[in-house]
């Protein structure tokens, strides 16, 4: 027999949608936890219908797909008093409750953090909102590209203004969301270590733009400790050089010289020594100091072998580098393949014999991934049998409540 996940033995109510909720509670399933979510009757999360493209069995939007699996999906519609009663009895059953409602959008069904824990002071409630619980923007609706901008990501990320293609980019995935789930769940595990501890519960209040700032890390921590604000430097590094993305005979290819040695190899390794010896290079702090000179001489020498022979002949020499793949390229590498992170779950009901492939946990417990082995549910796919088996209804009263549109 298989050994237990670590989270097995949890409960979560998740009342959240799209992304930044779901992730969490995504990983949570992974790790073992029981994650309920809950949805609205007929439509379900707003994401099942973000597409093309779709999968061709279930019809669900890859975005969907991509944040829920391990989950039972239970639809019930939360603006019908009956509904509202549904989930504050399932909350009972629970360990956390994850939402991302507006501020005080669930206090009219009573079934905010007070109402609820209020009934079971140890309950663990998670809201995601955009700008948090409180503060002049409390009221705002937050999604990820607008908190990229606001939360300083976005004057980071592009080419300057001076060069062509200049602007501010967004990252080409909703990372604020991404990196608010993962605080999100990491924030659930310290509330239910500190519940073993004094038996009480939490609420935490999680907003997208105090992950995005948070997550600044050393640019933001050069800007408070030298006065001076970052601007956008396309793919170079502000702190480390050569630390970019060069052109090569047939495409691009990824620099990353993290520290002296390192770079005298490189040097050694296409065929210029002296650049090593140079006062101006010797060090880092002096290859920051003289960035451009030393790009103007490192680029014309990229340009002159392919992609795979520079990665080839700098790998074996310690130098670390790499390809900028695509997708295809990804999910074919053979690190990639070898590390488990292209998987695959069925879908729906098991007679109905439908799978998709997914991207696999990133975590391993003792050499283990830890996957969920349900995949994404078809919506409203468990309702009967999580209301049937936790709260006790009868099938009777689960068709007056379908009949009644309450779930």
């Amino acid at each position: 027999m298989s050994p237990q996940k670590p989270l097995h033995g949890v409960r979560i109510l998740d009342l959240s949608r799209i992304l930044a909720g779901p992730w969490a509670s995504q990983w949570m399933a992974d790790m073992g936890a029981e994650v309920i979510k809950i949805e609205r009757p007929g439509r379900g999360d707003d994401t099942r219908g973000w597409g093309p493209p779709w999968h061709e069995e279930t019809r669900d939007a890859a975005y969907f797909l991509a944040a829920n699996r391990g989950k039972q999906s239970v639809t019930i519609d939360i603006t019908r008093p009956e509904g509202q009663q549904l989930v504050r009895d399932l909350a009972q059953h629970c360990d956390v409750v994850l939402e991302n409602f507006k501020v005080g959008g669930l206090k009219k069904y009573s079934l905010d953090h007070e109402s609820l824990r209020r009934e079971r002071p140890e309950l663990i409630y998670c809201s995601i909102t955009g700008f948090g619980q409180d503060g002049p923007y409390a009221q705002r609706a937050g999604y990820d590209f607008l908190i990229q901008g606001m939360g300083g990501l976005m004057s980071l990320t592009g080419q300057p203004d001076e060069e062509p293609g200049g602007g501010p980019l967004k990252v080409g995935v909703a990372l604020t969301d991404i990196f608010t789930g993962m605080y999100a769940a990491n924030a659930v595990l310290a509330a239910l270590w500190q519940r073993e501890r004094t038996g009480q519960g939490a609420h935490i209040d999680l907003s997208l733009l105090d992950v995005q700032v948070g997550v600044l890390a050393n640019q933001a921590q050069n800007y408070l400790t030298s006065g001076e604000v970052p601007g956008r430097m396309g793919n170079a590094h502000p702190n480390i050089v050569p630390y970019q993305a060069f052109a090569t005979a047939d495409g691009h290819m990824i620099l990353t010289v993290g520290n002296d040695d390192q770079f005298a190899r490189l040097c050694e390794h296409i065929d210029h020594p002296e650049w090593a010896a140079d006062d101006r290079f010797r060090t880092n702090a002096a290859r920051v100091s003289h960035r451009r000179e030393l790009i103007a001489l490192l680029a014309p020498v990229f340009q002159q072998r392919p992609t795979d022979a520079w990665v080839q002949r700098l790998e074996t020499a310690g130098v670390p580098c790499g390809p900028i793949n695509t997708m295809d390229r990804v999910f074919a590498d053979p690190q990639v393949l070898h590390r488990g992170l292209l998987i695959e779950r069925p879908l729906g009901p098991p007679e109905a014999g439908h799978s998709a492939q997914l991207v696999g946990n990133p975590v391993r417990f003792d050499g283990a991934p830890l996957n969920a082995e349900l995949g994404p549910p078809q919506l409203g796919q468990q309702t009967d049998a999580v209301l049937g088996e936790l709260l006790g209804l009868s099938a009777e009263a689960l068709d007056r409540l379908r009949a009644e549109g309450t779930i």
